[in-house]
C-alpha cells in the first residue's frame, strides 16, 4: 500500500491498488461465495476484472498483515494497542483468506504475500508512530475499497467489498483514538 499511496491523482491510485492486488462467515462471506453461480453466467472479461480487483484487495490485505508483524514486533507498542494491532491483522487475515477463495473460486490464482514491502522502518521509533503508520494504511485502504464498490461486475462482490469498508473505516478511527485523535473528524471520507 506504500507506494498506492504515493501516487497523486486519487483515482489512478484506487485502480492501481485494485489493479495490483474479512470476517468469518459473516455476510459479507455469505455474498461473496454465494454468488458463485452467477458468477459462472458472467462473460470472462468481467468475470476476469473481478478476480483482478479482489487480487489487488487481497495483495493490499497482505501488506496489511505483514505491516502489522512489523509493528507488532517492533517492540514499540505496549498494552492496550499491542492487542489492537494484532486483532485487526487478524481482521486482514480473514479479509485475505475470503478473497483467496473468491479468486480461485471464480477460475483465478491468487496473489500472494511479498517476501519484502517497503515500510519506513526508519521512521518507527515510537508507538505513536506505528499507530499512526498504521492508520495512514488504513485510511488508503478506506479510500480504495471505496474506489472499488463500483468496479464489480458482479454486485454481491460490491456488496462484500462494502463490509469490508466498513472494517478498515472502523481501524482507522480506532487508531486516530488511540493516537488522541478525533477518530471520525469528517462526515464523509474519500
Amino acid at each position: 500500500m506504500s507506494s498506492f499511496l504515493a501516487i497523486a491523482d486519487p483515482q489512478a491510485a484506487r485502480r492501481l491498488f485494485l489493479a495490483r492486488s474479512g470476517l468469518a462467515l459473516s455476510g459479507a462471506a455469505v455474498a461473496l461465495l454465494a454468488g458463485r453461480d452467477a458468477l459462472a453466467a458472467k462473460s470472462g472479461a468481467t468475470r476476469a476484472d473481478d478476480v483482478r480487483i479482489l487480487n489487488t484487495a487481497l495483495g493490499a490485505e497482505l501488506e496489511a498483515i505483514a505491516a502489522y508483524q512489523l509493528g507488532a514486533e517492533s517492540g514499540l507498542l505496549q498494552k492496550p494497542a499491542l492487542g489492537l494491532a494484532l486483532q485487526f491483522q487478524g481482521h486482514h487475515k480473514e479479509h485475505a483468506d475470503l478473497l483467496a477463495k473468491t479468486v480461485r473460486q471464480l477460475g483465478g490464482k491468487a496473489v500472494s504475500a511479498k517476501s519484502k514491502y517497503g515500510f519506513p522502518v526508519h521512521t518507527l521509533k515510537t508507538q505513536a508512530d506505528v499507530l499512526r503508520f498504521a492508520a495512514k494504511l488504513e485510511q488508503g485502504a478506506v479510500s480504495a475499497y471505496l474506489g472499488a464498490v463500483p468496479l464489480f461486475g458482479n454486485r454481491d462482490l460490491s456488496k462484500a467489498a462494502a463490509s469490508i469498508l466498513g472494517d478498515e473505516a472502523m481501524h482507522w478511527a480506532i487508531l486516530r483514538n488511540a493516537l488522541g485523535e478525533d477518530p471520525v473528524p469528517i462526515a464523509f471520507v474519500s
